[in-house]
């Protein structure tokens, strides 16, 4: 058993101190860096919590219920700088991917320290696939916004539409990451795949 709040201080002290020595962007990226690994560990008191109280088992929990939960955790805090701050492009690309990078590295070191570090090989895939998939899914979320403001459409529509393919997205790689052979080697490429197109996409909006 492992105490996640212990981690998260131990990771945010030093952190929260950059907080008051940098400025403009790269103090927007570490104060979100810090929003998404207090999402981290918030979505999972509220996916341990459904586990328990719907009585899934792990592997389920993991499949159905933590991508609706994570992503929607994720989304919250830039919905809301979205919607207060009114922030343009790339502010709010940059508060996505701090969102995005904090939530993976916490997850990543609160499973480090669960399953353990024997195997180089499986934490470097992990890490890599976990990390981009948690920043291309709410970068993706991000784009959707963006979207929304340009081209004037509803924007209850859109921010719905685009949490609803982002936690369909999660789903699909927990599912296919919880299987062995070609399935899993599928799930790890799948992030990776989807960040060039979100990244292609992104570049060909800013170019209109």
């Amino acid at each position: 058993m492992i105490f996640s709040e212990n981690i998260l201080i131990c990771m945010a002290l030093p952190l929260l101190l950059t907080v008051f020595l940098v400025r403009d962007n790269a103090r927007r990226l570490v104060i979100f860096f810090l929003i998404g690994m207090a999402a981290c560990l918030l979505g999972a008191y509220v996916s341990g919590f459904i586990d328990v109280a719907a009585g899934y088992g792990t592997e389920d929990t993991a499949i159905f219920i933590s991508p609706v939960v994570e992503e929607a955790m994720k989304f919250l805090p830039l919905l809301f700088y979205f919607l207060m701050f009114g922030p343009d492009n790339d502010r709010l690309f940059t508060a996505a991917v701090g969102v995005g990078a904090g939530f993976a590295s916490f997850e990543n070191v609160c499973s480090m320290i669960t399953s353990g570090t024997e195997s180089l090989g499986f934490l470097l895939i992990r890490g890599l696939a976990v990390g981009v998939m948690h920043i291309v899914s709410i970068a993706a979320l991000a784009l959707g916004l963006v979207m929304a403001r340009r081209y004037k459409v509803s924007g209850v529509s859109a921010i719905l539409g685009a949490l609803s393919v982002s936690m369909l997205f999660h789903g699909i790689y927990n599912l296919l990451a919880s299987g062995n052979g070609i399935s899993s080697a599928i799930g790890f490429c799948l992030p990776i795949v989807t960040a060039i197109l979100v990244f292609l996409a992104y570049r060909k909006l800013q170019a209109k």
